[in-house]
């Protein structure tokens, strides 16, 4: 355990708890995290946080450039999980109607046509270009878990999953999403670009194929709800709920943020600390899983203050700093 983790634990509790984290793998998660990182190289560690933002009943916001692989993810995630997937691709013109589905008379009477929300894994291609309107019928939609289209209410499959994704250096055209609409992501990641062993292995076993062959599927859907249950009987005792809470309140306190993590916020850590475990093979927390989870987690829950943003500092840096963790 680090020096500054071990601290910590003992400030959250009188009675210093030397659990340490013996990691291993769920056997089937572990398939699907080899699987994928089979077809998307060298992100098995970025497998892994959105297989345990999908058990936490989370959604994952996937920042970053054109290119590095954020629809191969996605494809990849819901093929090698047996579920069916749907691509939304947000422009300007995309109503919520074109999200949410619509209903149109046909045959004497209304029938609701439902919209590609109406799927177990979605992926909302650039949600930074689709207008507020069209932004909240979506994000309103993953938190209610349905949808209500001229008075009536549809229940939305489950499990659903939305990985969304947007480019963070082009602004022109685009609709920034406000905070608390972030708040309702689990996790922001970014893929990065691979190291130079990883793109040249990507060179070797794509460079001549028109298209990347999608992993076989290791679970189905009854499966996977099952497991998503067997997260909610995880073990976080007291000790690693005091650390998980006096991070959020840091983030209250810290004179650099004008804004600190919601109790949204510290209800989906909970969740993701429980999924973490699980997925590494564990019946129970440690604080590891808390310091793992901080950053991906925290970051677009915070608000920068002006006068520190404007003399560089990252919302990341800050959250890696409350949590001890080492700067980058």
């Amino acid at each position: 355990m680090r020096p500054e983790a071990a601290k910590a634990v003992q400030e959250a509790d009188p009675v210093r708890q030397d659990r340490q984290a013996v990691d291993g793998r769920h056997p089937e998660l572990g398939a699907v995290i080899d699987a994928v990182s089979e077809v998307v190289i060298g992100k098995a560690d970025r497998v892994e946080l959105v297989l345990v933002a999908l058990l936490a009943g989370g959604h994952v916001l996937l920042e970053d450039v054109p290119g590095v692989g954020k629809t191969l993810l996605v494809r990849a995630v819901a093929s090698a999980l047996g579920l069916p997937f749907r691509r939304l691709q947000f422009t300007p013109d995309v109503l919520p109607g074109d999200v949410l589905g619509t209903t149109v008379p046909e045959e004497g009477r209304f029938r609701f046509h439902p919209g590609p929300i109406f799927t177990h894994v979605l992926m909302a291609d650039e949600i930074n270009r689709a207008t507020p309107k069209a932004q909240a019928a979506l994000l309103e939609a993953m938190e209610e878990r349905r949808v209500t289209v001229d008075g009536e209410t549809y229940a939305l499959p489950q499990p659903f999953f939305v990985l969304a994704t947007q480019n963070p250096i082009e602004y022109e055209g685009t609709y920034p999403l406000p905070e608390a609409q972030l708040d309702r992501f689990l996790f922001r990641l970014s893929l990065g670009y691979p190291h130079p062993e990883e793109e040249e292995r990507l060179l070797l076993q794509y460079g001549s194929r028109a298209e990347v062959p999608l992993p076989e599927p290791h679970l189905d859907r009854e499966r996977l709800l099952q497991l998503m249950a067997a997260r909610e009987e995880v073990r976080v005792d007291e000790a690693v709920r005091r650390l998980l809470l006096e991070l959020v309140a840091r983030t209250r306190r810290d004179p650099r943020l004008r804004l600190g993590a919601s109790p949204r916020a510290s209800i989906a850590y909970f969740r993701a600390v429980q999924a973490r475990a699980f997925v590494r093979g564990r019946t129970y927390a440690v604080p590891e899983d808390v310091f793992a989870l901080a950053v991906p987690l925290l970051a677009h829950r915070v608000v920068v203050e002006p006068e520190a943003a404007y003399d560089g500092v990252r919302p990341e840096a800050i959250i890696r700093e409350l949590a001890g963790l080492p700067s980058r």
